[in-house]
């Protein structure tokens, strides 16, 4: 008799894993769960794409700027904007840049490699120069410490890669609002499938850097190197902001006698997929700006269920991000169908063996995450 099935996995996360062999997502199917994770990414989408224009033009327009005081006004300064940003009346951009200085600090993917390599250092330093030219304190800084100024340019190439993800993101998520608005998103695993076709549909979208100084364009990444949206710009944003993140200051120490951040930084588990919804709101807490940018752009529906439920809108910012998380998984859901071997169901024992291997891997990493809390009929 030949088998055509594997028997069921040991791992603590097997019920997750059987799910998601038949097709499932890492997001319970409910009536609740989908007008959360509709509703979140509509503002997600609206905030990611105030967070891709700024991005894209401190790349584009702060180069090696280093005092950038007007940096988050997109070159519209006005004094009622001013004013606005002192009182917080505005989008937080400074999450943006904490996840632009994650992915540069945890550094995975084409372009962290491409960012090492002798023709980027060349181009840098080709940058670099023209923009010097005309003051000699600034060539006299560069030539203290050029080091430091080629990690600039790493950075900016960091700040206009993840503004392009961005982007791609942003019109993503809207595109899902829109179409439940339609009645075509009726399910989580109709998200999720949205989710999947847009990022198999950018996923060979070039990535490249080019910046105009005095007159000259100067190309830092170019369209010859290569580098595309999903391999490039979406994995490793998953690692690093997914996660990895970064300690949130206040909720661990950083003693290194006290041993409470590891060592290695693949072993971090600081990301969206793990954090403490509690803590959010709190102060020093990154997340706490998206989460407060993110609650002027709810949609009706989704507000409504949140006063339906305990505490009201007094604790908004920790169902936000409860609710954040679960979107997350399900982004994370889409991610790992477009990553895994072989589609869901596979007849072949040995296709099924390379499936079973991958979400194993991968549920490894899920064992400290919010995986359970959000789905608590799958405990």
């Amino acid at each position: 008799m030949v088998t055509t099935a594997l028997p069921p996995s040991n791992h603590p996360l097997a019920q997750f894993i059987h799910h998601f062999e038949s097709g499932g997502c890492l997001l319970e199917e409910s009536e609740e769960n989908l007008i959360e994770v509709v509703g979140i990414l509509k503002s997600y989408g609206v905030v990611l794409d105030a967070y891709s224009d700024n991005l894209l033009y401190i790349a584009n327009h702060q180069f090696l700027v280093f005092f950038p005081f007007f940096k988050y006004f997109n070159s519209e300064f006005s004094w009622g904007k001013l004013f606005k940003h002192w009182w917080h009346d505005r989008i937080n951009f400074e999450y943006a840049e904490y996840c632009m200085r994650a992915m540069l600090w945890h550094g995975t993917g084409g372009l962290d490699a491409y960012l090492d390599t002798d023709d980027f250092v060349a181009r840098s330093r080709q940058a670099i120069e023209q923009w010097i030219k005309p003051n000699p304190f600034m060539g006299l800084l560069y030539k203290l410490a050029p080091e430091f100024f080629i990690e600039q340019t790493r950075m900016f190439a960091y700040y206009s890669g993840l503004g392009q993800f961005w982007r791609v993101m942003s019109d993503i998520f809207l595109e899902l609002s829109d179409r439940y608005d339609r009645g075509e998103i009726k399910s989580i695993d109709s998200v999720v499938i949205h989710i999947l076709e847009g990022l198999v549909a950018a996923a060979n979208q070039p990535m490249s850097y080019e910046v105009t100084l005095r007159g000259k364009t100067c190309e830092l990444v170019p369209l010859s190197e290569g580098l595309t949206f999903l391999p490039d710009l979406a994995v490793p944003y998953v690692e690093a902001i997914f996660f990895r993140g970064t300690p949130f200051p206040g909720t661990v120490s950083y003693n290194a006698q006290a041993q409470q951040i590891p060592l290695d930084q693949t072993l971090f588990s600081y990301g969206a997929l793990y954090a403490d919804p509690l803590p959010i709101g709190g102060s020093g807490i990154p997340p706490t700006l998206l989460m407060q940018d993110m609650r002027h752009f709810l949609p009706d529906y989704l507000m409504q269920l949140y006063q339906q439920r305990l505490r009201g809108e007094d604790d908004l910012r920790v169902k936000i991000c409860q609710t954040f998380q679960k979107s997350m998984f399900c982004v994370t859901t889409a991610a790992l169908k477009g990553l895994m071997p072989y589609p869901a169901g596979p007849a072949n024992l040995e296709e099924q063996q390379a499936n079973r291997t991958f979400l194993e891997h991968w549920c490894d990493r899920f064992m400290t995450s919010q995986l359970r809390t959000v789905n608590p009929g799958m405990r």
